[in-house]
């Protein structure tokens, strides 16, 4: 039957951290899934009660000209790395 058991792998053994229901040379297999972390449990907690929805990972595409645009845009803002996005709009905007 199978048992759910907690280890911990040591000098390449693996201990358990509660009596086990075998006998000594007794011959099984073991599946090894690493421990999830809180937050991953926490995570698919809220997934399961569908309180948290996972993000869409299909990519959009754009049409022609708003793919232009995007580029045109690109190409601006590309000479000025590391100065802050409102402070590159204020310099296109231009004075009042």
């Amino acid at each position: 039957m199978p048992e759910n058991i907690t280890t911990v792998y040591e000098n390449g053994v693996f201990r358990p951290l509660s009596p086990l229901s075998l006998n000594d040379g007794e011959t099984v297999q073991i599946t090894i899934v690493a421990e999830v972390s809180q937050r991953q449990k926490s995570m698919i907690k809220l997934m399961t009660e569908g309180r948290l929805v996972p993000l869409p990972t299909k990519q959009f595409k754009l049409d022609a000209a708003a793919e232009q645009k995007r580029r045109e845009l690109f190409e601006k803002l590309k000479g000025r790395v590391g100065k802050p996005l409102s402070e590159i709009v204020i310099e296109d905007r231009g004075r009042w």
